[in-house]
């Protein structure tokens, strides 16, 4: 490869001959040193980089803000749903940007991005999310080194969670006993807002997005099936729209068993009473080409092409139960009941009860749409490791019978 240095003012350059592009050769010039021999130096290094790696190696003078801006646009936007989007941007700007957005990238040090985390630690902040933050920090870096290659080594990857008191993770995958489940429906009986979300998830073991999103279309109480397809989701205008499910793997059809069934038929038919209780005051949904979200009563004389929806999970009136509301529900439950409580904790339950009762491992990770077994299965390790146990229980008594 060809490659020398010349003098230019004050300042000597080194350049080099890259590879052709469209039949054209390319050719780099850097500024070296302010001597010969340090232009020489600076060409000899950059050969060897560009040897190495396929181009010659700079690293980046963008600041940390600039470049998570880059990243949210040329990476998170193109690749991630619209929750996990709105998710990171706020983290960036809340957060990263506020913190550590002034430094160069290519002057971040572990030690700087340590103490950000431990800080946000000591902030109240539930474990839940201060891995999310680290997850922002630790894949925008890892991308910044490749494919970016704006630095070299990703310093997240020196960093550590702090051990915390972690109140979100902990009622996430708190188990609900039938006690207490029994005393959450007493405090929200049937005709409240939140009592079939909370018998859908408790059989079913749906996420809550997934649960508000039901409509009667995707249920067929016949069959006993409950068809998990969409979600539903605030986007930033302030307006619920339908919107896909996590992942692929979560569009599943789950079946359910004769008191779901019942509990679903008897709630149908509540809501047809409704209707006509509320006459024109009563609240219907449609969707729009955009899948937008939106009510309108019988006061008005409306009339459109968009698509009428019947959701599962309504108010008396018919308002819709979102995942806002729920959290209402939530709170009740903890400072009221005083039952250490999560909307989550119910998806737990359900996988809980299914594996600790000898369900198919196959069938519990279907039920819960998860993408591979493995989730499953490290998700609730202890209770794999119980049936573990059991197995060789079984095995000995088969055996060895007494």
């Amino acid at each position: 490869m060809k490659g020398g240095v010349r003098k230019r003012g004050n300042n000597w350059y080194y350049y080099f001959d890259l590879g052709k592009v469209d039949g054209k050769r390319k050719k780099i010039e850097r500024k070296g040193g302010r001597t010969k021999k340090e232009a020489e130096a600076a060409l000899r290094k950059a050969l060897q980089e560009y040897e190495n790696a396929g181009l010659f190696f700079e690293p980046s003078e963008i600041s940390v803000a600039d470049y998570m801006d880059y990243w949210l646009k040329n990476y998170v936007e193109v690749n991630c749903k619209y929750n996990t989007i709105d998710g990171y941007t706020r983290i960036i700007n809340n957060h990263i940007k506020p913190a550590i957005g002034v430094y160069k990238l290519k002057s971040i040090t572990p030690a700087v991005l340590q103490q950000f985390v431990n800080e946000k630690s000591t902030q109240g902040f539930s474990k839940n999310y201060l891995v999310n933050i680290v997850s922002v920090l630790s894949g925008s870096f890892k991308a910044a080194v490749f494919p970016y290659k704006f630095i070299r080594e990703n310093p997240m990857q020196y960093v550590k969670l702090p051990k915390n008191e972690n109140t979100k993770y902990d009622t996430d995958r708190k188990v609900i006993t039938q006690e207490e489940f029994q005393r959450i429906i007493d405090r929200f009986p049937q005709g409240s807002s939140f009592y079939i979300p909370l018998q859908i998830a408790y059989h079913t073991g749906t996420r809550v997005g997934e649960c508000c999103a039901l409509t009667w279309d995707d249920i067929d109480l016949d069959k006993g099936i409950i068809d998990v397809n969409k979600i539903i989701l605030k986007k930033e205008n302030k307006q619920w729209y339908f919107g896909s499910t996590k992942t692929t793997s979560s569009i599943r059809q789950i079946p359910i068993g004769k008191t779901l069934i019942d509990i679903l038929r008897h709630h149908k038919k509540w809501q047809m009473e409704n209707r006509l209780k509320y006459g024109q005051h009563y609240n219907y949904y449609y969707v729009d080409k955009n899948d937008r979200i939106y009510s309108v009563d019988g006061t008005k004389d409306y009339k459109t092409t968009d698509n009428q929806v019947h959701f599962v999970c309504t108010k008396e009136d018919g308002g819709l139960v979102t995942p806002e509301t729920i959290r209402y529900c939530s709170r009740v439950i903890n400072y009221e009941l005083m039952i250490q409580f999560n909307f989550h904790a119910l998806r737990h339950t359900h996988a809980t009860l299914l594996i600790e009762n000898g369900a198919n491992m196959k069938d519990v990770q279907k039920r819960l749409g998860h993408s591979r077994l493995a989730t499953t299965m490290d998700t609730y390790t202890h209770l794999t490791e119980k049936m573990s146990k059991n197995t060789v229980e079984i095995f000995e008594k088969v055996c060895h019978p007494k």
